[in-house]
């Protein structure tokens, strides 16, 4: 087998533990000897032994000598929480490590190669690498920015609408592409809303899967923070959220300015305030709430909306990634809405674009993914 395919068996690994690890990323590694793979390992969550260390133990102590590492992420070379892995694989006596993607933590970047080398040991960096750079991309935006990566959700009709003018939106895309975005749910570590899907949806925001709809196995996962950003704090006490059994995991995200008493009567239900600074225009200030939530090891977020908050974070270039579904459904309106809100931009030639573009039928909707690309533009606003 070539050194693509035994990565493509660590990239498995990798996706089996995905939306697990946080604050760490998903890690996988297999060993491999006389073409051979005698060991497996992927990350363990939160802070137990790294994928490199579960393969070596998987194997027998004296076949790891000689043997061939193939990891998807740069080896840790440095003791945080758990031991560097680059001792671990000199003292095994591995003869060579093929790396998928080098560590984006500019303090340790390039060090893990530069210390197996020295060892003597034979390091081929860049295998598969853009598969393993996408694992890894909520770790590099949390570990370079200090606030989650945050991959921006939604569905719309062919006329680019997310409700009917009425504000009805059951549903929009199929129960395909609703399952889709369960999995997705399943490999995040928060959920966010805006205040007005949380009135108009009602939603639970919970993971709602069989175990043959799951894409990895089942693991043991920390449950996902479900959030709302309300402004005012202002919410209705009887919605789904705020009910005794998914209370805990809710947290509702206020400005300072908003009332002392609208921030008690949340907390008295035993629900997680945030508050944090106003931005010019009174609302939350959506960088400064991000920022909390990488201090509270959130790494990846998934905002599902609606168009207020996620035009507020276009508008503010905090959208990593988009996955958005088309249904093949016509509804128009003037008065229905579009997934963006806000001014938007004023110039077509100014207009943001997506990279590393995906297309895919889920069912009878059609999928579009991308990373976000902003334009340098500052004063592209609409009037």
């Amino acid at each position: 087998m070539s050194h693509l395919e035994f990565m493509q068996k660590a990239i498995a690994c990798a996706r089996s533990i995905e939306g697990r690890t946080s604050p760490r990323p998903p890690v996988g590694a297999v060993l491999v000897r006389e073409n051979q793979v005698i060991g497996r390992g992927a990350t363990s969550p939160p802070y137990g032994p790294h994928a490199e260390i579960h393969a070596l133990r998987e194997a027998e102590t004296t076949a790891a000598v000689g043997a061939d590492l193939y990891t998807t992420l740069e080896p840790c070379c440095i003791t945080v929480h758990t031991p560097p892995c680059t001792a671990a694989i000199i003292a095994a006596g591995i003869k060579r490590v093929i790396i998928g993607s080098l560590d984006p933590n500019p303090q340790v970047s390039g060090r893990g190669v530069a210390q197996l080398r020295e060892a003597g040991i034979e390091v081929i960096t860049t295998i598969a690498e853009p598969e393993t750079a996408a694992l890894i991309r909520p770790f590099a935006t949390y570990i370079t920015q200090g606030r989650p990566y945050v991959t921006a959700k939604w569905a719309m009709t062919l006329d680019g609408k997310l409700a009917s003018h009425t504000g009805d939106a059951s549903w929009i895309s199929g129960s395909a592409a609703r399952t889709w975005v369960h999995q997705l749910r399943d490999r995040v570590d928060a959920i966010m809303i805006g205040v007005g899907t949380a009135h108009a949806d009602d939603p639970r925001l919970t993971i709602r899967l069989t175990e043959e709809q799951r894409v990895h196995p089942r693991t043991q996962r920390p449950n996902h923070l479900r959030i709302v950003v309300s402004s005012r704090g202002e919410l209705n006490a009887q919605l789904q959220l705020f009910q005794k059994q998914l209370a805990p995991g809710t947290c509702v995200i206020v400005s300072e300015t908003s009332a002392p008493d609208q921030r008690e009567r949340l907390r008295e239900r035993g629900i997680q305030v945030i508050e944090v600074p106003a931005d010019q225009t009174g609302r939350v200030d959506l960088m400064a709430a991000l920022h909390i939530l990488g201090q509270r090891e959130i790494m990846h977020l998934l905002l599902e909306g609606g168009s207020s908050l996620l035009g507020s974070a276009f508008e503010h270039k905090l959208i990593d990634h988009v996955a958005a579904f088309v249904a093949p459904k016509l509804i128009g309106g003037e008065g229905a809405p579009s997934p963006i809100g806000g001014a938007g931009l004023a110039i077509m030639q100014h207009a943001h674009r997506l990279q590393q573009v995906s297309f895919q039928t889920v069912a009878e909707d059609l999928l579009i993914e991308g990373e976000m690309s902003y334009t340098a533009e500052e004063n592209n606003r609409g009037n």
